[in-house]
């Protein structure tokens, strides 16, 4: 039988093992999917009492860790849910709620994130839930409801809309995407089917619950075959081997990105590697070079497991098969449970085996359409077009070779170039301003910027920091350059690709093919304190001057600590911005010998 709600399948695995762990986290007592199922049952009946019912879109702006999951699962159940990124500012957020038409948001008792004053101004109620530290993992109170007694009368079934997302598309507007608990529950069913996952298997979470990625691979594809997951504070490559030894998991997921940083650190941690558990390794939302694939195979001894997904197919569309079944580097695997297409231009008709074009799916984790879109032009015969390229060989496998659509792909974290173009294009210095992706080593794209200003003396710095009062840092351009004018098309439109190679984008940050300096030391008491507080807050044992800071396994809050200790030693004024555009040592040192002077 089909289990096609998040509510039936806790229920049934809570049913067939209540004692069995569901969720873990650091420092916390473990919860079992017994007691999951009970907080869910107590927690629907309090969003009753507060006026939200099934359908009804919920915002949830929490840490990454436990709370959040089960905040997830207990709104899901009973209304739908609608994450946040909690880095969004207070424009961005004003926009989601608006789209959302949120009819409440969750947030953690004393939460100072702008949030709660949007929504205060917009009159959506503030559900401020208290976390039972003392409990099992991701337990907590709704103060100010009580629950009606007896079994709950709302539970959201199959057909209902489970969880809300937003994604970028090709205009400044992200497009709202409902997924349908039937949909989510057939991408988890097939993602556990694809993994070979059972009750013996556990997780251990490092992407954002925000995010499809970490909700529905992670989460969801485990519980729904009874096994458990680790719900962390979110990526901390510092913390990823402790967590490794101690919840002991049988695999992981990550972005690209993630797995670099942890490839950085499994040198020095070759006793926690010896030890683990791991059976294999997952990698999606961005593309896995084959060369970190290999790299990765190498340090950890299992297979890596490369998938293809995203938000519009509640996550998982291909992966590559576990062993003994071939896995092929640099493709993205077969067919999960969606069919996969290859249409040509336009749309008009699917192309043959090994022929390249659109890829085109469908399949019962597949939305049925955007929020507020008029018309279908997302889909072509019952087909979602997916706006990515690619082609399927012999086998079945399929080969993504480029975007059709614009969207840049930095790290995972996808930037709609409109978005950005229109926050540029409100500095009065600005009078034209085209985004596009160029290449980094690191992240595989970053946001760059073309402007025509009407006023020479602004600087790129300015222009910058415009984009970071309004928008998540990951959206701020890394370059700005100014142009006398836009370059046009055949049509009139501007043209993003190949932008970067025009204005000498390429060689400075493409990947190099060796570094041999990258490792030098510190030549300087400057650079040598600089050195020094980096291995304090990475917790590393070396670092060369021109190693970079995400390469090493940072992120923007570790970065946040080292501007903090550097504004306090030196008695300077060092802002993140500066941190982010001077990402090692060597360049950091300019920075502050210009600040200093």
């Amino acid at each position: 039988m089909t289990i096609s709600s998040i509510y039936r399948r806790l229920e049934d695995r809570a049913e067939i093992s209540p004692d069995s762990i569901a969720i873990l986290a650091p420092d916390r007592a473990p919860l079992t999917f017994g007691r999951l199922l009970a907080h869910v049952q107590e927690a629907v009946p309090h969003l009753g009492a507060l006026g939200i019912h099934r359908n009804d879109k919920v915002a949830i702006v929490l840490p990454n860790g436990p709370e959040m999951l089960v905040a997830f699962l207990s709104i899901a159940c009973g209304a739908t849910a609608a994450p946040l990124n909690p880095a969004y500012g207070a424009s961005e957020f004003d926009f989601y709620l608006s789209d959302l038409d949120a009819k409440g948001l969750v947030v953690q008792a004393g939460a100072r994130s702008p949030v709660v004053a949007v929504a205060q101004a917009r009159g959506i109620p503030v559900i401020e839930i208290v976390p039972k530290l003392d409990g099992p993992a991701g337990l907590f109170d709704l103060p100010g409801t009580s629950a009606a007694s007896g079994a709950p009368s709302s539970i959201a079934e199959g057909e209902d809309i489970a969880l809300v997302l937003h994604t970028s598309g090709t205009t400044s507007r992200p497009k709202m995407v409902p997924l349908s608990h039937q949909n989510l529950c057939a991408s988890a069913g097939h993602i556990g089917q694809a993994l070979a996952l059972g009750p013996s298997d556990r997780c251990l979470n490092i992407m954002p619950l925000f995010h499809i990625h970490g909700l529905v691979a992670a989460a969801l594809a485990s519980l729904a075959a009874g096994a458990s997951v680790v719900a962390t504070p979110g990526f901390d490559a510092p913390r990823f081997f402790d967590w490794v030894a101690a919840f002991q998991p049988t695999w992981y997921t990550a972005v690209p990105t993630m797995h670099r940083a942890i490839l950085a650190r499994a040198g020095e941690n070759r006793q926690a590697l010896d030890r683990a558990s791991l059976r294999f390794i997952r990698s999606c939302s961005s593309p896995l070079s084959p060369t970190v694939m290999a790299e990765l195979e190498a340090q950890f001894g299992v297979p890596v497991i490369e998938a293809y997904g995203m938000t519009e197919a509640s996550h998982q569309i291909s992966s590559n098969p576990l062993p003994p079944r071939v896995r092929k580097p640099g493709s993205v695997g077969v067919p999960t449970v969606t069919e996969i297409g290859i249409m040509e231009a336009g749309g008009e008709r699917l192309l043959g085996q090994g022929a390249g074009g659109e890829i085109v799916v469908r399949g019962p984790n597949v939305m049925h359409g955007y929020a507020h879109q008029v018309g279908g032009q997302a889909f072509a015969d019952g087909w979602f077009r997916t706006g990515d390229l690619g082609h399927l060989d012999a086998d079945g496998y399929l080969f993504i070779e480029g975007r059709i659509k614009e969207i840049i792909n930095r790290g995972g974290e996808k930037v709609a170039p409109r978005e950005v173009e229109e926050v540029l294009l409100q500095h009065p210095a600005v009078a034209q301003a085209l985004v596009f992706a160029m290449p980094d080593k690191t992240l595989g794209q970053e946001v760059a910027a073309a402007v025509v200003v009407r006023d020479a003396s602004v600087t790129e710095k300015q222009l910058r920091q415009s984009v970071a009062a309004r928008l998540a840092y990951f959206k701020v351009p890394r370059r700005v350059i100014t142009v006398s004018a836009l370059p046009l098309g055949p049509t009139g439109k501007p043209q993003r690709i190949g932008l970067a190679e025009k204005l000498g984008l390429m060689e400075e940050y493409a990947p190099a093919a060796e570094a041999p300096d990258e490792c030098a030391g510190p030549r300087d008491p400057v650079e040598e304190f600089l050195a020094e507080t980096w291995r304090e807050v990475l917790r590393i044992p070396s670092v060369g001057i021109h190693q970079r800071f995400l390469d090493l396994g940072g992120d923007s809050l570790l970065a946040a600590r080292i501007v903090a200790r550097v504004c306090q030693q030196l008695d300077v004024d060092l802002t993140l911005l500066d941190f982010l555009d001077a990402p090692t040592i060597a360049g950091q040192a300019l920075v502050l010998g210009n600040k200093l002077l």
